[in-house]
């Protein structure tokens, strides 16, 4: 049994065939977490999850990039936020924290900040897990988590930074959630050898960046398999001891 533990089924990409897709995840044994980029899709996500009895699971938040557009801050409403994460399906906070990359400007990466502190602390009124989206801001994401996790659980999805960074994150009792871009980079193959099989999550952020051998293709959570294999082969471990390890942490994450 494989956990996807952050997957977009809930997005517009899989809105004529997402019970396809997820059925074709569970009939092999691939439960998953559909994460929220904004209200709808969060909404979305809880939706979703309803329709299973077991092993799909919803998360809401706001995208840092969304963070910072008018158009869907406007839209968003974290009373409302706050009440959807409540639903017993839902079992995480996010996708909140910081992304760089995109992103221009001191005033837009203060407005990321301040969104992603507000998450961070319905998590902890919740007593659910904060997802962290990162990228080009691990420093600055550190720093927020710090200042105002208190401990609190949580994960850094789709990791992409370096051994330091990683070190950081796993002091501060975060999980690091590796994607399908490590089946064919070996830009992180060092940090996947020194994390803990035991603070490891897998994932897909289907539909994007599909794993070998699927690249190009729409991702899905069955592709999930391919990264949980590079990551025992990159660790010298089996599939099964990595799927055994990476489903009991997603449990205690989740709490599912």
């Amino acid at each position: 049994m494989l956990i996807d533990t952050h997957t977009h089924t809930n997005l517009e990409q899989f809105k004529d065939d997402y019970d396809e897709v997820i059925r074709r995840a569970l009939d092999n044994d691939i439960w998953l977490v559909n994460v929220g980029v904004d209200m709808v899709s969060s909404q979305n996500a809880v939706k979703i999850a309803h329709e299973y009895d077991e092993g799909v699971y919803a998360a809401c938040g706001l995208h840092p990039n969304d963070a910072v557009s008018p158009e869907l801050v406007a839209g968003f409403d974290f009373d409302l936020l706050k009440k959807l994460a409540s639903d017993k399906k839902v079992v995480g906070i996010g996708e909140t924290g910081l992304d760089y990359f995109r992103t221009e400007g001191e005033e837009k990466k203060i407005k990321q900040m301040d969104f992603f502190m507000k998450h961070i602390q319905i998590a902890k009124e919740l007593k659910k897990p904060v997802i962290v989206h990162c990228r080009d801001a691990h420093d600055d994401a550190a720093k927020v988590i710090a200042a105002n996790a208190g401990g609190s659980p949580g994960v850094i999805h789709f990791f992409t930074g370096t051994l330091e960074q990683a070190k950081r994150y796993i002091d501060l009792g975060f999980y690091l959630s590796f994607a399908g871009v490590i089946t064919f980079t070996h830009d992180y193959d060092e940090v996947v050898k020194w994390v803990p099989l035991d603070r490891m999550l897998v994932e897909t952020d289907a539909p994007f960046v599909a794993p070998a051998p699927n690249r190009g293709k729409r991702n899905e959570p069955s592709y999930v398999k391919f990264t949980a294999e590079k990551l025992a082969e990159l660790k010298g471990m089996t599939f099964e001891e990595v799927a055994v390890q990476t489903t009991k942490n997603a449990r205690e994450l989740f709490g599912i």
